[in-house]
């Protein structure tokens, strides 16, 4: 392992610089640098798209599958990168139910012969379910996934590294910053430079006034002279001490002040690169938003087609049953308890409302069915509608037809005729004209 001490001790230094700076701006002791208005709007417009695309995703899972157990299965064969078993839907398992219980009670029975019609339009409920769920983590769950999980980890990564650039960019300022007071501080105070090296010059010119009387008498002595000498020369020499002092203190405050200038530079040029690559990754959110609206449309043509399969299936289990004739007669034995209208197994119970029941249909034949002397009116149709089987009369909008109505038939209905063309037609599809 290479382990470089050099570059750790940076690195330590560099995250106590933005600590400091961190902690500092949190407390209002120092400035931070404030990102204009347009990258503001992107990281907020960033975070709104990744927090409700979180809670779509989190709850579509949810309706896609609602056990918990089952969704936590998956999961964990996702993240071992295992095929996830095929597990039969709720549908299909109760059509098994319903089938392996037809034959305990025998296909032959009324209540056996329904299981098995049921029992197989579950099953096909089931599998249309099965192929619903299939094409929505397709089409749906996993582009969303791939956002949350690829896309915005790096937009999430390149904003933390924009956050350190900036921290590093307010730390040289104040540095820059310091410097300058620094450099303007030290300007500003003469001691060294000036007045003590003065009054040391004047200390030893008053001195010298002084003893001018005595440089006459002394004069004649060698030795006094070399001694007067010897301290004007110490006097000089103080002088030239404390000026080289100040001189180097001025040169190392330079020497700081254009180091700190230059941290300030590259320090500025980082945060100016970093900003426009995290602005780039922003500005993709709109694209993300064009994509996610793709998936949505396909998310919901899959389920229409679901439901409008479910819808299929029941309809003709509807049929099947309506064409038992048994299920609608009770036994003799059975005649006192018996309640056809209100039994759970008549099939007229799961018949639309506004539809006609299975004895008015085999009592009412369209071709029989004759119109009255009196009581026919014009109709407008107002929308398309195509028969359900041939007892209806398919309509088109806009067009006109004759209808009226015959006793015995749903309010709902009318009989409808156009040319030689004859049939039910419903009335929320007219305008009835006078």
């Amino acid at each position: 392992m290479d382990f470089n001490v050099r570059k750790l001790a940076t690195d330590a230094g560099i995250f106590f610089s933005r600590a400091v700076q961190f902690t500092e701006e949190k407390l209002g002791q120092a400035e931070k640098t404030e990102l204009d208005a347009h990258f503001e709007n992107l990281l907020s417009r960033a975070d709104c798209t990744k927090n409700w695309t979180e809670k779509i995703y989190r709850q579509t899972e949810v309706v896609l599958q609602p056990n918990p157990g089952a969704r936590i299965e998956e999961f964990l064969y996702e993240k071992l990168d295992r095929k996830v078993p095929p597990r039969p839907t709720n549908g299909e398992i109760l059509g098994q139910f319903m089938l392996e219980a037809a034959k305990e009670f025998g296909s032959g029975t009324p209540y056996g012969s329904t299981l098995i019609k049921v029992g197989d339009c579950q099953r096909r409920l089931g599998g249309a379910e099965r192929e619903f769920l299939q094409t929505s983590s397709i089409s749906f769950l996993i582009p969303l996934r791939n956002f949350l999980e690829g896309d915005w980890r790096t937009i999430s990564r390149e904003r933390k590294l924009l956050e350190n650039r900036r921290l590093d960019l307010d730390a040289c300022k104040a540095r820059v910053k310091k410097a300058k007071a620094a450099e303007t501080k030290a300007g500003a105070v003469p001691d060294f430079q000036e007045t003590r090296p003065r009054n040391y010059v004047l200390s030893a010119s008053a001195s010298a006034s002084h003893f001018i009387p005595l440089c006459s008498a002394v004069i004649k002595h060698s030795l006094s002279l070399i001694l007067l000498i010897i301290v004007m020369l110490s006097v000089l020499l103080s002088c030239h001490v404390f000026l080289f002092v100040s001189l180097s203190s001025d040169q190392l405050w330079n020497e700081e002040l254009d180091k700190a200038e230059h941290e300030l530079r590259v320090a500025q040029t980082e945060f100016d690169r970093q900003a426009e690559v995290t602005r780039l990754l922003l500005e993709g959110i709109s694209s993300t938003h064009v994509n996610h609206l793709r998936c949505l449309c396909e998310f919901v043509e899959a389920q229409a087609m679901y439901y409008s399969q479910c819808h299929k299936y029941m309809l003709e289990l509807q049929r099947e049953l309506g064409s038992l004739l048994s299920f609608r007669r009770c036994p003799d034995s059975l005649d006192v308890n018996c309640h056809p209208a209100s039994s759970p197994t008549d099939p007229s119970a799961f018949l639309p409302l506004n539809s006609p029941s299975p004895l008015e249909t085999d009592a009412l034949q369209i071709e029989e069915v004759q119109p009255p002397a009196s009581g026919t009116r014009k109709a407008k149709v107002l929308y398309d509608y195509d028969a359900a089987d041939s007892s209806e009369l398919s309509l088109r909008a806009d067009e006109l037809i004759t209808v009226y109505t015959v006793p015995g038939m749903d309010s709902d209905w009318l009989i409808g005729e156009r040319g030689n063309q004859k049939g039910k037609v419903p009335v929320t599809y007219l305008e009835l004209l006078s």
